[in-house]
């Protein structure tokens, strides 16, 4: 064996040119499809980061505008949620809804602490608004059913608001009276900031915000988490019966699908993960086919090595050198090649890889409003790895079979004719 693998190395000395051209053709097909990969999957592990923010298995309602006449109503009717649309979501709907709740927006506020103060709006929402959009707490606590029941003057300060209204010690803020516009409120807790949306908004309980501010019946938009809608068909069918009822309150046409907008975060996150897939199958099949080149240019050397060796395989079975002896030859160079120059071009690959991810990985890009990401963990499983260099090396291995079939074959009369 040891023999054998002198034999290749002197082989490949006197064939530079050839061995190198070889080795580049493996080499760059391995790291092509690794950096390819890697690249690929930054970009979609990216956008899937950035779309989980909220749970997937939850939908908000949004008023919108009637575009059909219904009941002798004209169409081009504004339509405004309201408290009996939310109760019409909470007790008609139990055998998918979870839990339900609104929100409702009061813009343009300024939070004073003392001599400092912020520019801010209010939200008004329920407890489970902190669940559905996956918030985080830097400090305290969030909205509660008791702040609900008993419309409390309560409120959940961003993080970054709270920096601004006490520098040295936001955290002790929590306790603390602030004047929201005229109205005093007591923060219960600071909201981690969240550089990826604009933290902007102090939170409040739903029903204090609608009462102080006389929001009358106004619920803004009705947000609610569900189960056993599995499927596209499930999720339509349902969307379809919940904007029927919510439009029969409002005096719209059943059918009406601009009266009221749902948006389904679950049939989005469905179509996302199609699109995911799709976008890796596409970068596979592109990977695939750049490897497919280097295996293409490991058969075609292949040949020509054969052919360059013919001579020299004819003298072999002159002097005895049976056929099983001249295919271990060709079969061990083709693989100990393919193999030497798979495992550099894989090499190669983890490393720009790992380059990708230490230069652009997770590195925030300011866009002015809020700070998002548009690469993510730009690597490939060291099993993907593995694998497409065994790949490469089998079908490295199969190209040099072929040829050397045939040069085993070949009859030494033959080989020692040809030029």
């Amino acid at each position: 064996m040891i023999e054998l693998f002198h034999e290749i190395w002197q082989t490949a000395q006197r064939n530079k040119l050839r061995t190198s051209l070889t080795g580049f053709a493996v080499a760059w097909g391995i790291f092509m499809l690794i950096v390819l990969l890697g690249a690929g999957n930054g970009l979609l592990n990216a956008q899937l980061e950035n779309n989980d923010r909220w749970v997937d298995n939850s939908m908000m309602v949004f008023g919108g505008m009637t575009s059909k006449a219904h009941e002798g109503l004209q169409e081009g009717r504004n339509i405004s949620l309201e408290d009996n649309d939310l109760v019409t979501t909470q007790t008609r709907f139990t055998k998918n809804v979870d839990k339900a709740g609104a929100i409702l927006y009061e813009p343009g506020g300024t939070v004073t602490y003392g001599e400092n103060y912020v520019s801010s709006s209010l939200r008004g929402v329920y407890p489970m608004d902190f669940e559905i959009n996956k918030r985080k707490l830097a400090a305290g606590r969030f909205i509660n059913d008791i702040d609900i029941r008993d419309r409390r003057k309560v409120v959940v300060m961003p993080e970054n608001q709270a920096r601004e209204l006490l520098p040295n010690a936001p955290q002790r803020l929590i306790g603390k009276m602030v004047k929201v516009g005229d109205i005093a409120f007591t923060v219960v807790g600071l909201e981690q900031e969240d550089k990826s949306r604009m933290s902007t908004e102090a939170i409040v309980p739903f029903t204090t915000l609608q009462t102080i501010y006389n929001r009358g019946n106004d619920v803004g938009r009705i947000n609610f988490t569900f189960h056993g809608l599995d499927t596209e068909a499930d999720n339509e069918a349902f969307e379809e019966r919940y904007r029927a009822t919510i439009n029969r309150n409002h005096r719209a046409a059943p059918d009406d699908e601009e009266a009221i907008w749902v948006w389904n975060r679950f049939t989005q996150a469905m179509q996302m993960a199609k699109g995911t897939k799709i976008i890796r199958t596409a970068l596979w099949i592109i990977g695939l086919f750049t490897l497919l080149s280097g295996i293409v240019g490991v058969s075609n050397i292949m040949l020509i090595t054969v052919r360059e060796r013919t001579r020299e395989f004819g003298i072999r079975k002159a002097i005895g050198a049976s056929p099983l002896s001249i295919l271990r030859i060709i079969i061990t160079e083709s693989v100990v090649v393919t193999g030497f120059f798979g495992y550099i071009g894989m090499l190669l690959g983890v490393l720009a890889n790992l380059y990708m991810d230490a230069t652009l990985g997770s590195k925030p890009i300011e866009t002015g409003l809020f700070t998002t990401t548009m690469f993510v963990n730009p690597t490939v499983s060291l099993g993907t790895c593995v694998a497409v260099t065994v790949v490469l090396i089998i079908a490295g291995t199969i190209a040099g079979l072929v040829p050397a079939m045939k040069a085993a074959r070949i009859r030494p009369i033959e080989a020692l004719r040809a030029e």
